[in-house]
């Protein structure tokens, strides 16, 4: 016997000195090599989505932070108005007309639905 052609027996079981698993299949190059490039399109065209949908999501927060830049900006001026001893005509509008309305429907929904309808009429008065 070659020293090469010593098997060892465990439990029973010839085994053979080497790699251990499965043994790669013989796979075609060119079909293993296309689907790499498959996958690779796949990645990229994930990656662009994914950053065209946080590149969204920044300027919408970025929008939303200009308008409540604004909303502030308002509200500092009423307050230095209020300083001076006038009252602005937006807050005049709210305290006799909307405090003067009933909540419509008596529930939940309908003062959540109030309060939404106060901030468009205030931040479009600006």
């Amino acid at each position: 016997m070659r020293k090469h052609d010593v098997n060892k027996m465990v439990g029973g079981k010839v085994k053979k000195p080497g790699k251990r698993g499965r043994k790669p299949a013989k796979i075609d190059l060119k079909a293993k090599l296309e689907r790499s490039r498959q996958s690779a399109r796949e990645c990229r065209a994930r990656k662009k989505l994914r950053y065209q949908y946080l590149e969204e999501l920044v300027s919408s927060k970025e929008r939303a932070i200009c308008a409540l830049r604004e909303e502030l900006e308002m509200y500092k001026q009423w307050c230095s108005a209020m300083d001076q001893g006038k009252i602005p005509s937006e807050i005049k509008a709210l305290l006799t007309g909307d405090e003067q309305k009933p909540p419509q429907g008596g529930g939940i929904k309908a003062s959540k639905n109030n309060k939404n309808n106060n901030n468009v009429s205030t931040n479009g008065q600006s």
